[in-house]
């Protein structure tokens, strides 16, 4: 966990901890992102910050208490026990939001559509970075900032490729997770939790790893922050690579049995 006084940078922004609270800097999406924060709260959604105002430049928000799963991943996430825990929180999370409906001059950041019925407020960053873990717990998840209008089947796509995880050995063995079985018995976990198919999620992976490498490289291109850098540092290669690897290994995914 952050120290209290302390900063920390991840590859987007830097946040700082002041006492039982952190601070992060206000973007032209902080006010819809606030709107969620604050209905997740109404209906009683714990896992994830509250809203406490603004200082200056800065948004303040409520601590919450316990480690992120960096790699090399805590036990608890390399078993599915805590692969199960991603799920059931994924659920819950769009249970909670699925009634939410953006006010009407909300911005977010890198929105690619506007929402309509049918879509909810994805987190729109799901990794195991932003995961925070209270021993065998799942405390829920932070960084909100690129949470965005979508559909529920994505978000539980974007968990799936970080988390299981759908990618290629070298990234396996960071986790450390590794092996085709393991690999599919965590898919299957991951979907048994939150309700959905291994089939479905790996269809809508293809698309969304697909959608992700064509705004890096339209946004990057036009100068938006963060996707320049991710541009420059070979986001749309790796992107491509790993959209291949699901493609030569789906068969041995859904284990010869279509999902």
């Amino acid at each position: 966990m952050i120290e209290d006084g302390a900063t920390d940078t991840g590859s987007v922004t830097t946040v700082r901890r002041i006492g039982e609270t952190i601070r992060r800097p206000v973007g032209e999406w902080t006010p819809a992102v606030h709107a969620l924060l604050t209905h997740l709260e109404s209906v009683g959604f714990t896992r994830a910050p509250r809203v406490l105002g603004t200082d200056g430049t800065d948004e303040v928000l409520s601590l919450l208490h316990g480690e992120p799963a960096f790699t090399p991943w805590p036990s608890t996430l390399r078993s599915t026990v805590g692969i199960s825990e991603l799920g059931a929180w994924l659920r819950g999370y769009h249970d909670a939001v699925r009634e939410f409906q953006p006010p009407a001059d909300a911005r977010w950041q890198g929105q690619e559509s506007e929402w309509r019925p049918g879509m909810v407020i994805r987190h729109g960053d799901l990794g195991p970075w932003n995961s925070i873990w209270s021993g065998d717990r799942l405390a829920g998840f932070i960084d909100w900032d690129f949470a965005a209008p979508g559909h529920a089947l994505d978000d539980l796509a974007q968990l799936a490729w970080y988390a299981v995880p759908l990618r290629p050995i070298e990234q396996q063995r960071r986790a450390p997770i590794a092996g085709e079985h393991t690999l599919r018995s965590r898919l299957n976990a991951l979907c048994a939790a939150y309700g959905a198919r291994p089939v479905a999620v790996l269809d809508a992976l293809d698309a969304v790893q697909s959608r992700e490498a064509e705004r890096i490289q339209r946004l990057g291109q036009r100068g938006h922050e963060p996707w320049v850098t991710f541009l420059a540092r070979g986001d749309v290669a790796e992107m491509v690579a790993e959209r291949s690897w699901l493609r030569s290994e789906r068969a041995v995914l859904l284990g010869g049995s279509g999902g």
